[in-house]
């Protein structure tokens, strides 16, 4: 599979007419009723809307971590749901980076295992494997934290991890999920710096989604979405 990156300016995600729905007890759920949106590379957006509006639904499309009922989803003009399983894996893990509001590190094993985790995946070699990981935790400011577990570190610090991770595969693309919901103002605040200084600095396209609206003003462009559906677009100075 062999993707070409969009010259500067196109878009390098576009979801096109997407709708999800799911059965429940009490029938069928439209989580995302037809939604259209397109970024482009390097920009910043964030996805807002209240509980239950299809943000987190949109963001797990857009991330192929779940197949929409129907519409499309183009990463750097590919179809991706055309694309076998095996496919969709290897472009997930090579372009896609994703950071959680729950972090999903793994406390078993050393923060430094954790953020070379994705290496491991993509067959990276040992030695590489290590010198990035390093590499980023030093970025993060975290280097000194490399032989502890997740456990013994405070919220901002695994969440800091988590991004290191993310960045691992040195993917084009950075999906958050809530990456400041459970962290306090000062700390969520400087994760928040950090993510738009990849943007801004690194050209990373990072699309955040998030409940707080002065996080989503402070970035690029602004999607509300509510009752699965795009309900207006705002572009921030």
């Amino acid at each position: 599979m062999q993707t070409e990156g969009p010259e500067n300016g196109q878009a390098v995600l576009r979801v096109e007419n997407v709708v999800k729905t799911f059965e429940s007890a009490a029938g069928t759920v439209a989580a995302l009723r037809g939604v259209d949106i397109s970024i482009k590379k390097g920009e910043f957006v964030a996805i807002v809307g209240p509980s239950g509006s299809g943000k987190s639904t949109l963001l797990n499309m857009i991330g192929a971590l779940d197949k929409p009922t129907s519409g499309k989803v183009y990463i750097n003009g590919i179809d991706i749901f055309s694309l076998s399983d095996s496919e969709i894996a290897t472009m997930r893990n090579h372009l896609i980076g994703f950071i959680f509001q729950s972090y999903n590190l793994i406390n078993r094993t050393t923060v430094l295992k954790n953020v070379a985790l994705p290496g491991v995946i993509s067959e990276m070699s040992g030695d590489e494997r290590s010198r990035r990981a390093l590499k980023l935790l030093q970025v993060l400011g975290i280097e000194d934290k490399a032989g502890f577990k997740p456990s013994s570190l405070s919220g901002g610090q695994q969440q800091r991890v988590a991004i290191a991770r993310s960045l691992m595969n040195d993917p084009a693309i950075i999906l958050a999920d809530e990456p400041t919901g459970n962290l306090d103002t000062k700390t969520g605040s400087e994760v928040f710096e950090m993510l738009r200084m990849m943007s801004s600095k690194f050209r990373r396209t990072i699309v955040m989604v998030t409940h707080n609206p002065e996080l989503a003003e402070s970035t690029d462009r602004a999607i509300y979405i509510r009752d699965g559906v795009v309900e207006k677009e705002v572009v921030n100075n």
